[in-house]
């Protein structure tokens, strides 16, 4: 028995993850555009809501999670829900542009299963 239970029609939607895939030296005040600071993190986080989890994943901590994504390079942004990506960005463009973006593939969804 693997321990997870089913998902009843009363569940809240499984929230789709932004993973904010970052090289080493980003986290300490690394090159600019590659700086992705916990505020950044929480400031985000709080723009785009309960709909997505996002997480920091430092290439040093986590080189096999960042290796099975295939970053063509770093910093990048990917969205994943159930395991599946939704949307991928290189860099680390401005909250104001990836709010949308990221809202826009996980809302319609996220609405109709709250709703």
């Amino acid at each position: 028995m693997s321990g997870l239970l089913p998902l009843s029609a009363t569940d809240p939607p499984i929230a789709a993850m932004l993973l904010v895939m970052v090289p080493p030296l980003a986290r300490r005040g690394g090159t600019p555009g590659q700086t992705f600071s916990a505020a950044d993190q929480a400031s985000l986080q709080r723009r785009l809501g309960a709909a997505v989890q996002v997480l920091t994943i430092d290439e040093a901590n986590y080189p096999a999670v960042v290796r099975s994504f295939a970053p063509v390079q770093l910093p990048a942004y990917v969205l994943v829900r159930e395991g599946r990506e939704l949307w991928r960005q290189q860099g680390l463009p401005h909250a104001d542009e990836v709010v949308p973006l990221v809202l826009a593939k996980v809302a319609p969804d996220w609405a109709e299963s709250a709703g």
